[in-house]
């Protein structure tokens, strides 16, 4: 006798019941799997995944990496549509990279990906880990071509950028390497305009902008950008870096910056070349140094601690100074956010 599968749903076809389920809330995903095997198999595929982008169903939550007073490693997500609006650990981080520092993440697709980090005793490491946000499984991913520590990475044309940083005495410390996921390979390029230390990065109207500090010698903000046409990083406008001192983001095509210098104030960057002030935020729901990150119309600024703010910028008004914007209460720890970063499912 032949075997055959049991239906994903009683009595339908499994391409009508693959519209049916794809359409249950991501945050009941978890509730999908413990029902039978095929429904598990289901919602950690690639063709689940693929269904949800496609039929525009994906909904973002947001991921923080943070270090604890014990200055271990620890990850968070946070789903910012959810009534009861809290954030969650995520377990079983890889034991190798808890007391590493200088790590980085980023998210391509389905995956976030931990990369990089040094210790005290262990020199810059080009390991990667792989986390599926899916199936909620770590994993070892492909190598680094060059090992790195306290680099910045950044997702350009569906690959990964893993810029500067500190690396191993034989590293090349102006360089880059690009991670193709469909070859599963890291690729090195090096560039004389890359310094080690970044302290920030964007990506604006494909090109991919970092912030390399402040010089010691004309107090000038020093930032590159990355040119894909000619596979070359140049000097980034002037104007535009003098007022890239803290962490950006880019909502609509439109720059961000949260200025932590005298309180959290919001700039915007202007097409006519000028800084325009969004408005200042409360004191008592920020708790810098804060990371910022964009979901939909609306930018979330997560402080110490995890507190979070939420405020959209097409509707914000201020009272006083101050922009109206809600809050998320943090958590009982005092716990620094390194990286902040989206995925959508």
């Amino acid at each position: 006798m032949e075997l055959t599968q049991p239906a994903l749903i009683c009595g339908l076809p499994d391409d009508l019941a693959v519209f049916c389920l794809a359409r249950v809330p991501r945050k009941y995903h978890r509730i999908l799997k413990c029902v039978s095997r095929r429904w598990r198999d289901l919602t950690c595929s690639e063709e689940w995944y693929s269904y949800r982008r496609k039929q525009k169903l994906g909904e973002t939550w947001i991921y923080a990496l943070c270090k604890d007073k014990s200055e271990q490693y620890c990850c968070y997500v946070l789903d910012p549509n959810s009534s009861r609006r809290c954030w969650k650990p995520i377990e079983r981080l890889p034991p190798r990279s808890l007391k590493r520092k200088g790590m980085s993440i980023e998210v391509l697709g389905k995956h976030i990906y931990l990369l990089g980090g040094c210790g005290w005793c262990e020199d810059a490491t080009e390991e990667v880990y792989c986390y599926d946000a899916l199936a909620n499984t770590w994993s070892e991913g492909s190598s680094l071509s060059t090992a790195r520590c306290y680099l910045s990475c950044e997702v350009l044309d569906e690959k990964i950028y893993a810029i500067g940083g500190l690396g191993s005495n034989s590293s090349d410390p102006h360089s880059w390497d690009t991670y193709d996921p469909c070859t599963n390979t890291w690729t090195s390029h090096s560039d004389p305009n890359i310094v080690s230390e970044i302290e920030d990065s964007f990506v604006m109207d494909g090109k991919i902008y970092i912030r390399c500090g402040i010089s010691s010698v004309t107090s000038h903000v020093y930032a590159v950008v990355y040119e894909p046409s000619s596979g070359t990083w140049q000097n980034a406008d002037a104007d535009m870096a003098s007022g890239w001192r803290g962490p950006a983001v880019v909502m609509d095509g439109t720059l961000y910056v949260l200025d932590q210098t005298s309180g959290t104030r919001l700039m915007m960057w202007k097409e006519g070349r000028t800084w325009v002030p969004v408005g200042r935020l409360s004191p008592l729901l920020t708790r810098p140094p804060c990371r910022l990150v964009v979901v939909g119309k609306s930018i979330f600024v997560v402080g110490k601690g995890l507190s979070t703010v939420m405020l959209d910028v097409d509707k914000a008004v201020n009272v006083e100074g101050v922009m109206v914007s809600s809050s998320i209460p943090k958590l009982n720890s005092d716990d620094d956010v390194i990286i902040c970063k989206c995925l959508t499912i």
